[in-house]
């Protein structure tokens, strides 16, 4: 089978069943060989339907006379992929969107429904192009099937009339229907942002994740990673006030096979992680506890910028992910790393042990929800409370790994207030003996939001890198 939005189909059914999406679209494709523009065709389908659902059961909702968690659950996700190429791919011709759905229908099951997903979808395209108006959208049918090589989907509909979408007054419920996110999402960034930066950070959550890489100055110099990918034909830029940044522009195919890949000459890490390293400011000859370090990004850093001189323990209860790590750490040829598995708040061996710890906390991972299709749905509030009480925990014994007079970054990838600005504030209210640094010493981006309190907060739809929280505390050096 090779049809991509049959593909698309049985991965989101996978989805609905509980996988999660990257998983699910991995399994899908790895059953068979796709050409290059198909397997971002089936990417682009299965993570912007994840991502979009809300929207596009709002759509079911208003147009079909039962509404979307009364249809059958496969229906559901067929009109779901049906309404995403209408709504969100212009490139993909309404024809050709409506046909292939009304087949996907016909395929698997709901061959006497075919006429009503054909009526539905074609509902919706009259409704776009305003009254005695056919064809494609705003009157114009697009030849090309094929996706853009990194498509990223616009916030808006692409139509030149109307649009079919009703949407409510109040705010956070039209932004959450328009943009596809839950209310309470909606609401904790509309708390910090107000209306305006919330609606523009709901549009950068929606657009397809771009990849950084970090060169290993071990190994190699920026520039001559840029020429042996410029040589390859892929092409990347700098990020500004990051030395050992790259952004890939474009498609890429298979990671692992680009060069410099498997000499250790970089790695993929986002912009706004590599920031965490420069923060905590290693030195050679430390000793570094990286407290929750798998999959091992920000742990390899560490290692880079101490010249792999002094001892490095990456901690994490996760075997599996840790794995990871030591693959990575092996093929960046960093000798400095030596791991320990278990959950750090029970470790008693480090008291007092550390010059610097990073704890790169489990999080909720709202400041990353692009690259996730799936989180918005799958976090909560309660299991934000979770994760704060986890985060509470984990600093509280991790600062005691530190040297008096040592220093410890604690960062999330999350901008929820609660696993963040709460957490620190909380931990200093008990421990009198740790204070906030501005850290002088560490020259970071102008585009870092540094605060009054001295926290630093990336948002996404300001800086176009992840979102991200990170602070650097520093132990009284009378502290026992």
């Amino acid at each position: 089978m090779t049809n991509p939005r049959q593909l698309a189909f049985i991965a989101l059914r996978d989805v609905h069943k509980g996988a999660y999406a990257d998983v699910a679209l991995d399994r899908a494709l790895q059953k068979v060989n796709l050409p290059d523009c198909d397997r971002r065709l089936v990417t682009e389908l299965v993570y912007g339907s994840v991502r979009r659902q809300r929207t596009l059961d709002t759509l079911i909702d208003q147009l079909a006379k039962k509404k979307s968690h009364q249809q059958p659950q496969d229906l559901r996700t067929i009109l779901h992929l049906g309404f995403y190429q209408l709504r969100y791919q212009e490139r993909i011709p309404a024809s050709a969107a409506v046909n292939t759905t009304v087949q996907l229908a016909k395929e698997n099951g709901f061959s006497g429904l075919t006429g009503f997903v054909n009526g539905l979808l074609r509902q919706y395209l009259r409704k776009a192009e305003g009254a005695g108006e056919q064809g494609g959208r705003g009157g114009e049918e697009k030849d090309s099937l094929l996706l853009p090589q990194s498509p990223i989907p616009s916030s808006q509909p692409p139509v030149s009339h109307f649009d079919p979408l009703e949407l409510p007054e109040n705010p956070v419920e039209r932004l959450g229907i328009l943009h596809s996110f839950p209310d309470w999402i909606v609401q904790v960034w509309l708390e910090q942002l107000g209306l305006t930066d919330t609606e523009k950070l709901c549009e950068w959550m929606n657009q397809s994740p771009t990849i950084d890489l970090r060169i290993n100055p071990l190994r190699t110099s920026i520039e001559e990673v840029e020429a042996a990918l410029q040589s390859a034909g892929v092409l990347v830029r700098r990020i500004p006030h990051l030395p050992q940044a790259l952004r890939f522009i474009g498609n890429t195919g298979s990671i692992q096979k680009l060069p410099g890949f498997k000499e250790g000459w970089w790695t993929v890490q986002d912009g706004s992680a590599q920031l965490v390293g420069y923060l905590l400011d290693p030195q050679p000859g430390e000793v570094i506890i990286d407290a929750c370090a798998a999959p091992g990004g920000k742990t390899t850093h560490i290692a880079e910028l101490m010249a792999d001189k002094g001892k490095i323990w990456a901690c994490d209860r996760t075997p599996s992910r840790l794995r990871k790590l030591q693959e990575n750490s092996q093929r960046l040829n960093l000798q400095s790393i030596q791991i320990c598995t278990g959950d750090s708040r029970h470790f008693n061996q480090f008291k007092n042990t550390a010059d610097r710890v990073l704890l790169d906390a489990p999080c909720s991972g709202l400041g990353t929800m692009h690259r996730h299709a799936d989180a918005r749905w799958r976090q909560t509030p309660e299991s934000v409370r979770e994760l704060s009480v986890l985060q509470r925990e984990l600093l509280t014994h991790t600062s005691t790994f530190v040297k008096p007079g040592g220093v410890l970054v604690y960062a999330t990838c999350t901008l929820h207030p609660g696993e963040n600005e709460e957490v620190i504030s909380a931990f200093l209210a008990d421990s009198p003996q740790w204070q906030i640094e501005s850290p002088s010493d560490v020259e970071l981006p102008d585009f870092t939001d540094s605060t009054p309190q001295g926290w630093f907060k990336l948002w996404p739809h300001r800086q176009d890198i992840d979102g991200f929280f990170m602070v650097r505390l520093r132990k009284n050096n009378n502290s026992e």
